[in-house]
């Protein structure tokens, strides 16, 4: 996570949300239960000194994650999408300026199978950020 001057944001907090493998979403009382092996499909990291953060988790269905920012500065939270990368001819991805669209896609796998989603606030590379009505 970086600021509009491309420093890390240390003290952030980001949450995903996530249909599972068969694109089902949790929705039962309880989803939000932590045992170390259950699917809630939500999860939520802090940012370390560095501005890194992690999820461990399954491939949803859906092409992407539902990511949710908190960080300094900010008076309410922001909405965004982090798109896998065979995502590429999403609908809603294909309504972005190609600039734009890049900031949504998640690198391809990293060693060890993981992919990086870089959030930028402000700035040149500011990610996309989304709006919901009555959020």
């Amino acid at each position: 996570m970086y600021d509009g001057r491309g420093e890390p944001v240390p003290d952030a907090i980001l949450e995903l949300w996530q249909a599972d493998a068969s694109g089902a979403v949790v929705q039962q009382p309880g989803s939000l239960r932590r045992d170390g092996w259950t699917f809630t499909g939500w999860g939520r990291a802090s940012t370390d000194a560095l501005g890194h953060y992690s999820f461990t988790t399954v491939a949803p269905a859906a092409p992407f994650f539902a990511v949710t920012v908190f960080a300094r500065g900010l008076l309410d939270r922001l909405f965004t999408r982090a798109y896998l990368p065979a995502a590429a001819d999403d609908p809603f991805l294909a309504t972005l300026d190609p600039d734009r669209r890049s900031t949504l896609v998640v690198t391809e796998p990293q060693p060890g199978g993981g992919y990086v989603f870089d959030v930028y606030l402000q700035g040149e590379r500011e990610t996309v950020f989304l709006s919901y009505p009555r959020h």
